[in-house]
């Protein structure tokens, strides 16, 4: 059987940009991604069906109710064929928009705006994680009530921008903790920090489930949660171009309204969740797959409603602005089109 901990992304090779780099190498990675597909077998076979090309940024449980839609025929009720990819981390699912390889992206939406900011395209039309689904695991330390109790840590993410490299950054900072002195962070690929601290690469990884419940199955403890500690917080946003609105509007709100049902129903079934998460991530133990379910939904990661709220997305912005990712110049209503959302929540009453 496949390590569990080395299979749980399909990521390629992972890419730091930084902000002002990113604009420039984002055509460049979207060509080059080599996505792998995730949804051939979901596939639909009738014709009548829209083509939709949708990708994820790493293949995780925070995106459970994606995957819950896709096996409850919720996105083939609504008129959509789901080809899902994982690009491999935050920067190459939106690139993927941005080049024209996928119609809409899952992943960091300050993606978004950061491309707005700096002339481009983007619009974020829903939310699908409202919390950083991200915890602290290690094998050797006590639980950490307070982020100054990380000084003299390794700590281990993947690397900048993505989501998890932010929090962790903007939470030991805020701490009064210098990085390269009272705390380092060690970037890997995104998908692979459990493995690196299992490793003995750093103290504590800062990862996201299933991969923290497959360390817990080998003797790791959670020691610090991300979710609580971070608030509301639009961690994954549905992430489209402004042209792909105005050439289908229907396709938009058909995916829009699907995520709706299908968040409904991971909180309303968790044994359905369940059964889903198994079936994605197969070659792990079913009770991993379950205790990770579990977690998510007791620390209300994946979104309850598809909309963006100003108080989620304020906390992303506000954090990016601090580390200098984003300027948070781009108003909310101009960046965040919540009418897919609303008629979405009117339909599902």
């Amino acid at each position: 059987m496949t390590d569990p901990i080395h299979c749980l992304s399909n990521t390629t090779t992972s890419h730091c940009l930084s902000r002002r780099g990113f604009l420039a190498a984002s055509a460049a990675v979207a060509g080059g991604l080599g996505m792998t597909s995730l949804g051939g077998a979901r596939r639909a076979s009738a014709a009548a069906l829209k083509t939709v090309r949708f990708s994820e940024a790493v293949h995780n449980l925070g995106y459970i109710n994606l995957y819950v839609g896709m096996h409850a025929g919720i996105f083939t009720k609504n008129g959509l064929d789901m080809q899902v990819s994982a690009a491999g981390g935050d920067t190459q699912t939106f690139a993927a928009v941005l080049g024209g390889s996928a119609d809409f992206a899952i992943g960091d939406a300050t993606m978004a705006q950061i491309s707005r900011e700096n002339g481009g395209p983007g619009i974020v039309v829903g939310t699908v994680v409202q919390r950083a689904h991200y915890f602290g695991v290690s094998k050797t330390l006590k639980p950490i009530t307070d982020p100054k109790e990380f000084k003299g840590l390794k700590i281990v993410t993947s690397p900048e921008p993505n989501t998890n490299y932010s929090v962790t950054k903007r939470m030991l900072e805020k701490a009064g903790l210098k990085l390269g002195t009272d705390a380092t962070i060690v970037p890997v690929n995104p998908g692979t920090e459990i493995a690196a601290m299992l490793a003995g690469q750093a103290d504590v990884a800062i990862a996201y489930q299933p991969s923290v419940a497959a360390a817990e199955a080998q003797g790791a403890k959670i020691v610090f949660d991300f979710s609580n500690y971070m608030g509301p917080f639009c961690n994954t946003g549905i992430m489209v171009l402004p042209s792909t609105i105005q050439k289908d509007p229907e396709m938009v709100q058909a995916l829009v309204t699907s995520f709706e049902e299908a968040s409904r129903r991971t909180y309303a079934d968790p044994a359905y969740a369940k059964e889903v998460a198994r079936k994605e991530f197969p070659d792990l133990p079913g009770d991993v797959v379950d205790k990770a379910i579990d977690a998510e939904l007791k620390y209300l990661i994946p979104a309850q409603s598809v909309i963006t709220k100003e108080d989620q997305w304020k906390n992303l912005i506000d954090m990016q602005v601090y580390l200098g990712n984003a300027k948070g110049t781009v108003p909310f209503n101009e960046i965040i089109d919540n009418s897919f959302a609303e008629k979405a929540i009117a339909s599902a009453k």
